[in-house]
């Protein structure tokens, strides 16, 4: 099958609306990356270092609090802000997908989030994690891979996430002084899940000498991302079969990484999760095999990964072997994400304590709490994660309910149909847009649709 633009839209982007048209080419989808990042200007999110109440800030108060009843109720104020915070930037990340022209970028974010996940380990930092995502993830999503590695493994929200920074080199000064030793965390994570893969071709020498490298490696409340020699491994890393530079400074971790993100086991793991991802849960392996092939060709720069992606056939089938379809379903974030953006909804408009209610809160009974996935392999992508009788329910029960909460005037069903299904629209849900009842069992009816729940 050849390009489509509605198919570009729904597949590669994050759904049909009233007020964008679809891309017209794939040319005009990598010219949006290219281009400047409009929503991040019009729905501002913070960065990790501007972020107030910061951590320190909040830990200091917190052990203060036995102590001074001043403290306890600054360290009470600080969580308020720090949850009113983390409203704002879930309500703009919402915000950037239902009104953004430029789609693509979008849930390129989002995929990368997930395969660099971090989640907050205590009660102090779930608002940095969307910073983290901001700074580390989006201003890298076309360059390099290498570049997006080593902006998204070395950020203090990995960092703490996997205890780097418990992690000592034997025989670096501090190991010799205090005993500490080895932490193998963020190497085993960094093989085995953001780039070779799992089976990749590394053995646990690789991770320890990995491992090795990253010491020194840390991070302080107020500075974000330090180097400490007196923590670093002494002497140099054979990684891969590449002799790393004796060098104990954050050159040497950027030579590490650089040597795993260009071994084609990382072109091919991360070409498949792509495809995977966009595509199909069994994607053509001539797919994969392009991907794959301007990867290595480039020295990872993504930009040429997506072109190669974009501009297969296999991209833009609508049916697989034994013409079975290639449709993916939607996570539960992109299910209202899409909705909002079908509806023609102002997330950025809506009070905070509705956004909880009506969105946030829903998510969580669909399968997938904010920003706090199970572990650092991140949300699943098989159908059958999120086709189950639980999370089904709760996107049912969000689509009959919640629209007419968010609409002052609902639209009539026989045009909501064609804004979000475009030309492709079953007749049983072109029946049913006819002859619901009401506007709102219409417009529930169009959106709990196997149709609308699948990027086809």
């Amino acid at each position: 099958m050849t390009f489509s633009p509605e198919l570009a839209d729904r597949r590669f982007g994050v759904g049909l609306s009233t007020h964008a048209m679809p891309p017209e080419s794939v040319e005009r989808i990598l010219q949006g990356l290219a281009g400047p990042d409009e929503m991040a200007s019009a729905y501002p999110i913070p960065k990790y270092a501007d972020v107030s109440p910061s951590f320190h800030e909040l830990r200091d108060l917190r052990r203060q609090m036995d102590d001074s009843e001043a403290a306890s109720e600054a360290y009470l104020d600080g969580r308020r802000q720090m949850n009113q915070l983390r409203q704002v930037n879930f309500a703009h990340t919402l915000a950037r997908g239902a009104q953004t022209t430029d789609g693509f970028r979008e849930r390129l974010t989002r995929f990368w989030a997930d395969h660099f996940t971090v989640v907050s380990k205590n009660g102090l930092m779930p608002h940095l994690v969307t910073p983290y995502v901001e700074e580390a993830i989006r201003p890298n999503l076309s360059g390099s891979f290498a570049t997006l590695l080593f902006a998204a493994v070395t950020h203090p929200m990995m960092v703490v996430y996997l205890d780097q920074a418990r992690s000592v080199g034997p025989n670096s000064i501090a190991g010799q002084n205090n005993g500490r030793g080895l932490n193998e965390n963020l190497a085993r994570e960094i093989l085995e899940l953001h780039t070779l893969g799992v089976g990749g071709p590394y053995s646990q020498t690789d991770v320890r000498e990995l491992a090795e490298a990253l010491t020194g490696l840390s991070w302080t409340s107020t500075e974000g991302r330090v180097y400490r020699p007196r923590f670093a491994e002494p002497g140099s890393e054979t990684l891969l079969g590449t002799t790393l530079s004796p060098d104990a400074d954050i050159d040497t971790i950027a030579q590490a990484l650089t040597v795993i993100a260009e071994h084609p086991a990382t072109a091919r793991h991360i070409a498949t999760k792509l495809a995977v991802h966009f595509v199909s849960d069994a994607p053509d392996p001539d797919l994969v095999a392009a991907m794959e092939a301007a990867y290595l060709a480039t020295s990872g720069r993504l930009l040429a990964v997506y072109e190669a992606m974009l501009k297969h056939p296999a991209a833009w089938a609508v049916t697989g072997p034994n013409d079975r379809p290639m449709a993916k379903v939607m996570r539960s974030y992109d299910f209202i994400q899409s909705s909002l953006r079908a509806l023609g909804v102002s997330v950025d408009q809506l009070p905070l304590g509705v956004v909880s209610r009506t969105l946030r809160v829903p998510l969580r009974v669909m399968g997938q709490d904010w920003e706090r996935p199970n572990g650092p392999n991140g949300w699943p992508e098989e159908a059958e994660a999120w086709i189950t009788p639980q999370g089904m329910a709760g996107r049912i029960t969000w689509a009959m309910q919640v629209p007419s909460e968010l609409v002052r005037v609902l639209p009539d069903p026989r045009d909501f149909v064609k804004t979000a299904l475009g030309a492709t629209i079953p007749d049983e849900v072109s029946f049913a847009a006819r002859a619901a009842e009401d506007r709102a069992v219409g417009i529930g009816l169009i959106l709990s649709s196997a149709a609308f729940q699948r990027r086809l």
